[in-house]
């Protein structure tokens, strides 16, 4: 009788605590895994300097308390490990059995190449490096000759699936990228009665990290893309509900939102834990989602778990063009928008058949973002 692989996840869910869609990204993987009755375990490397407060010892910290709340909610506390990273330490699973699984396991999933102890990364046969960022993971790599952690890998995995193809200038830093889309486990993102009253809303950052320059192209954050459409507020009746996290040193932009009429709300009260970010969302009407600048111009063809999270809860999902649509159906539950009109017709359409949209959009996570279905394809691509 064939047994189900055993499965190593490493991934972020406590370096930065209280960020239900990060939290989320990760746990799609390790539900799924665990719904298919593959053996599934995870570890996350915490770095010493995101330790919260600074100075505690690692199992007092608010890092180490989220960890455990994350883990226990979903029935992982006895399959998982935060380890700081350079040492053994760990609050979950000790490091020697952590060492024992890594041996017995048949495949490494390393979302980011978040894990290089070496002895947890080289014993399994098959270790994927999951691109959850494409674009800019290569960019740093070709253009800013940054350590991304490729090495070691045996299989390189991107959500971007425009990487290495024709008319994507993102250089493949000499990579063969498989391509696959995010997972989500549809019974725990159930679809909820339609709420035709709510708000277009979405969450995120308003800069993740630093902007990148490669061959006169710019490949920059939300901030870059969302300045594009300020007035939208006021050429619409629907309210434009943004969860965004955005420092306070941002006032020129602050008061640009304001001023145009979006709803600004703290991502950190609304969306703080993984039962907050899915309430935020099954409330909104739709999803007017906004992607980093970097993404569209690279047209790398990501689609973003969060978006995928809406459609399974039967939310239709308005979102800028980064090249998905090359790979999935618009139209019908998910429109893709390049500019202001586009998202206006975007609306008319969606409200001639609110309903109907709805319903499609379930079908599109059921049909195409189910973990029972990508997931096994992911295996099968790499091997496992």
């Amino acid at each position: 009788m064939k047994t189900q692989p055993t499965i190593l996840v490493s991934g972020m869910v406590a370096a930065h605590p209280w960020q239900g869609g990060a939290t989320w990204a990760v746990l799609q993987y390790l539900l799924g895994f665990r719904q298919l009755g593959c053996q599934v375990y995870f570890v996350e490397p915490i770095p010493p300097k995101t330790i919260k407060p600074g100075g505690t010892r690692l199992a007092d910290s608010d890092n180490a308390n989220y960890f455990r709340q994350v883990m226990q909610e979903f029935g992982l506390e006895n399959q998982s490990s935060l380890l700081l990273d350079g040492t053994k330490e760990t609050v979950g699973l000790p490091y020697n059995q952590l060492e024992t699984i890594a041996r017995r396991s048949d495949a490494l999933l390393n979302i980011s190449g978040l894990l290089t102890d070496t002895a947890l990364c080289s014993p399994p046969p098959v270790r994927v490096y999951l691109d959850l960022d494409p674009a800019f993971n290569q960019l740093w790599r070709a253009a800013q000759g940054l350590d991304m952690r490729f090495d070691g890998h045996t299989h390189f995995v991107t959500i971007g699936q425009s990487i290495g193809e024709a008319g994507c200038p993102v250089p493949t830093c000499g990579l063969t990228w498989l391509k696959t889309f995010q997972p989500v486990v549809l019974d725990r993102w159930p679809f909820v009665a339609e709420n035709g009253d709510g708000a277009f809303t979405t969450i995120g950052h308003w800069r993740a990290y630093g902007s990148i320059e490669h061959e006169g192209r710019l490949y920059g954050q939300k901030a870059h893309s969302l300045r594009q459409f300020f007035s939208l507020p006021g050429l619409t009746e629907e309210t434009l509900s943004l969860a965004l996290a955005i420092h306070p040193d941002e006032s020129p932009d602050l008061v640009a939102l304001a001023d145009n009429g979006w709803e600004l709300v703290d991502p950190a009260k609304v969306a703080q834990t993984p039962a907050a970010y899915q309430q935020f969302i099954q409330r909104s009407k739709a999803e007017l989602g906004i992607a980093k600048s970097g993404y569209v111009v690279s047209q790398c063809g990501w689609f973003s778990d969060r978006s995928i999270c809406y459609l399974a809860s039967g939310r239709p999902v308005i979102a800028q063009e980064t090249g998905f649509s090359r790979y999935l159906p618009t139209g019908d539950g998910l429109f893709a928008f390049n500019n202001q009109a586009d998202v206006l017709n975007a609306i008319e359409d969606l409200n001639g058949d609110y309903h109907k949209h709805a319903t499609s959009a379930r079908a599109l996570a059921e049909n195409i973002f189910d973990s029972g279905k990508v997931l096994p394809r992911l295996l099968e691509q790499v091997g496992v």
